[in-house]
């Protein structure tokens, strides 16, 4: 019997993050530009988005490129504006036909303009669909999401909007560039590096955590469904003990 067929499809987390790790090393491998690496990962994307929508998985968040990735040579951050506006534009079918809403978080004003022109486009186009929400981490770090919330909190509380009393955690989360989202429940990252990376800070609280050696490239379903079956196999106490689990 397969991995999937194994899955308890009863407790599928209902949003995995993933960031999406390894392409220059895999190119590396390949004895050719990280560029080539980048774009090799395109049908890594299309995998995990089709079979976590298959699974009924409701919202799939990639680190796309960071708030560090602009520090990358010049040339490598223009291929991958080119890719991005090539695979918003070449995947857009791919989403409809799967019933898969397109959303972006971050400082999605900092990219070209291109890129924002298709990836609004894109959000447009699939606003209506209701299988699953596929985010795009862009111009994006955990970090950055703390501080833009903060600020438009202590505006309001200078502007006599609210008083500090009122600034809880909900609060906090309300005003994050995921609100509205349930935290996720698994974080995958390839490549077997162990850290997050600035990524979605606040919402990995409780996060489980899964890291696999597999070069974002050749991630497949299959990976997938394997760290799904991983998570099926952690308590999720929240703090609590086992016994206050079970009684």
């Amino acid at each position: 019997m397969s991995v999937k067929e194994n899955l308890d499809l009863s407790n599928i987390p209902e949003h995995i993050a993933i960031i999406m790790d390894g392409n220059g090393r895999w190119a590396k491998k390949q004895g050719a530009l990280r560029v080539f690496g980048h774009n090799s990962a395109v049908t890594s994307v299309r995998e995990a988005v089709e079979s976590a929508a298959e699974l009924g998985v409701k919202f799939l968040t990639l680190y796309a490129f960071s708030t560090e990735n602009w520090n990358r040579p010049k040339l490598e951050v223009m291929a991958l504006m080119e890719l991005l506006v090539h695979t918003i534009k070449s995947e857009l079918a791919t989403l409809q036909k799967n019933n898969i809403s397109l959303q972006a978080i971050g400082n999605i004003g900092d990219l070209p303009e291109k890129c924002q022109k298709e990836l609004k486009e894109a959000i447009a186009a699939t606003e209506h669909n209701g299988q699953m929400k596929l985010v795009l981490a862009l111009s994006y770090s955990g970090r950055w999401d703390i501080t833009q919330a903060t600020q438009q909190i202590a505006e309001k509380v200078s502007n006599g909007i609210l008083n500090p009393s009122q600034v809880t955690e909900a609060m906090v989360e309300s005003h994050l560039s995921t609100s509205g989202m349930p935290d996720p429940e698994l974080m995958i990252r390839t490549s077997g590096e162990q850290r997050i990376s600035n990524f979605l800070l606040w919402q990995l609280a409780y996060a489980e955590l899964y890291i696999t050696e597999v070069l974002w490239p050749d991630f497949r379903k299959q990976h997938l469904y394997e760290a799904i079956a991983c998570y099926q196999t952690r308590e999720r106490r929240f703090g609590k003990t086992s016994e206050q689990l079970t009684t």
